[in-house]
């Protein structure tokens, strides 16, 4: 390891992010009584420019007078480059209450972003003499985002969580796409002409691969939880669940739903299974034993296990204790 250790992020679930318009307040009650670890309040995209005052409003009231129970609370605000971010802030925590866990920031481009917005909140926090500290998540959808990742995930202690965002980061990099997340039907590759002329084969790679792995390093480097966004088409939940897998074993710890037909298979896909727990277990009671015994690698099932089996056998174990304890 470094001498540099790598720091551990917040402890809490974040599997499934729900995400909600908060020109829709009717849908407030069913987010809060689903089994997303994480419901995001939206203030921006989802939200249309006539509807952001009220739907503001709608969502400072519910803040207080909901029960969120003990999921992780967060509301979209508006992107920088409008006229409506600051409001956001200042009327969230000047009238909602301290439920508020989180505020997430879209499209961050650079460290500088992630300033300017705390120190609006630290200011409004001072002023009104607010207990709890805001915590802050963030969407890497653009190239800047990319291209600035490692200083924005360093940016700040508030900052808990960082998901990635593909239809804006699509646009923003001129991707010949609409669809967002999964594969892509001009992205693939063909196997060489066979000699006898039969059809070759497609493979299709992920077109996403290079930013979630460049996102996730970054985060485990500043201890900050890293997130798979949305799934845009809902009406195919294998999709969702490939582009999960894809995402969980690149080290992802959760993903979003823009349908509540997704949180199932977001919790699905992201709680380790039982076979999984008792498979890391027995690394863990057969590392123990070889300790004892003196030696630092052991025989499991016909595989070599070592010290690098219990560093990976502690995240399953760990993560299944804290989905436990949530």
């Amino acid at each position: 390891m470094s001498f540099t250790v790598q720091p551990a992020p917040v402890a809490r679930p974040n599997r499934c992010q729900l995400f909600g318009p908060g020109s829709r307040p009717a849908i407030f009650p069913k987010m809060a009584a689903s089994a997303a670890d994480v419901v995001n309040l939206d203030l921006e995209d989802a939200v249309a420019p006539s509807d952001k005052e009220s739907a503001r409003a709608n969502i400072i009231r519910a803040i207080d007078e909901i029960d969120w129970g003990r999921k992780t609370l967060s509301v979209r605000i508006n992107g920088l480059d409008t006229p409506y971010w600051y409001r956001d802030i200042v009327d969230l925590l000047e009238q909602a209450g301290e439920r508020l866990d989180l505020i997430m920031i879209p499209k961050v481009g650079n460290a500088r972003d992630l300033y300017a917005v705390e120190a609006l909140v630290a200011a409004v926090e001072a002023a009104k003499g607010r207990k709890k500290k805001l915590g802050f998540e963030v969407i890497i959808e653009t190239a800047a985002g990319l291209a600035h990742i490692e200083e924005i995930a360093a940016a700040t202690p508030r900052l808990q969580a960082m998901s990635f965002g593909p239809a804006d980061y699509a646009a923003s990099m001129g991707m010949q796409t609409t669809a967002i997340g999964g594969t892509q039907p001009g992205y693939y590759m063909i196997e060489d002409a066979r000699e006898d002329g039969g059809p070759r084969a497609v493979h299709y790679p992920d077109p996403w691969h290079h930013v979630s792995v460049a996102m996730v390093a970054a985060c485990r480097t500043h201890g900050v939880l890293p997130v798979d966004g949305p799934f845009g088409d809902f009406s195919d939940p294998e999709g969702f669940r490939a582009q999960a897998r894809r995402s969980a074993t690149l080290g992802m710890v959760g993903k979003w739903a823009i349908h509540p037909s997704q949180v199932a298979l977001a919790n699905e896909v992201f709680t380790p299974s039982d076979a999984a727990i008792a498979q890391a277990q027995r690394v863990l009671e057969a590392m123990e034993a070889a300790k004892k015994a003196g030696s630092g690698a052991v025989t499991l099932d016909g595989k070599l296990i070592d010290l690098a089996s219990i560093r990976q056998a502690e995240v399953i174990v760990k993560q299944a204790e804290l989905i436990a304890a949530g």
